[in-house]
């Protein structure tokens, strides 16, 4: 299973950003996608999820400013980031998974891409 991430940028604190993650191929559908971060030094943590039926779940830091979205035809996920903040910075990860229970978890992710670094200056 094959993910790609991209968008990733150089952008100062309010700016927005776009994320894009090429999905697993002909069974993306069926796939819970996930989107995590992971700062220098810190662990990877839990940004955004959406199910397999668009049911969208969100970590309490980027609700409000984060849009995570799916479009099954073209095996795409992305990741609408507005009002950045420099604690926003991180490299990005999508990752895709079998079944919802433990969205928010690493572990329950078997397929991740490369990521993508996100920038934010002050």
């Amino acid at each position: 299973v094959q993910l790609q991430a991209s968008g990733g940028g150089l952008v100062q604190a309010g700016d927005s950003l776009r994320l894009s993650c090429a999905g697993p191929g002909r069974t993306f559908s069926s796939y819970t996608m996930g989107w995590f971060r992971q700062a220098p030094g810190k662990e990877r943590e839990f940004v955004a999820a959406v199910s397999w039926g668009g049911i969208t779940y969100y970590a309490d830091s980027v609700k409000g400013r984060f849009t995570i979205s799916r479009d099954n035809a073209k095996n795409m996920v992305y990741l609408q980031m507005n009002n950045l903040k420099p604690e926003d910075a991180a490299v990005y990860l999508c990752a895709a998974a079998q079944g919802l229970t433990g969205y928010s978890s690493v572990n329950k992710y078997g397929y991740w891409g490369q990521g993508t670094q996100v920038t934010v200056s002050s």
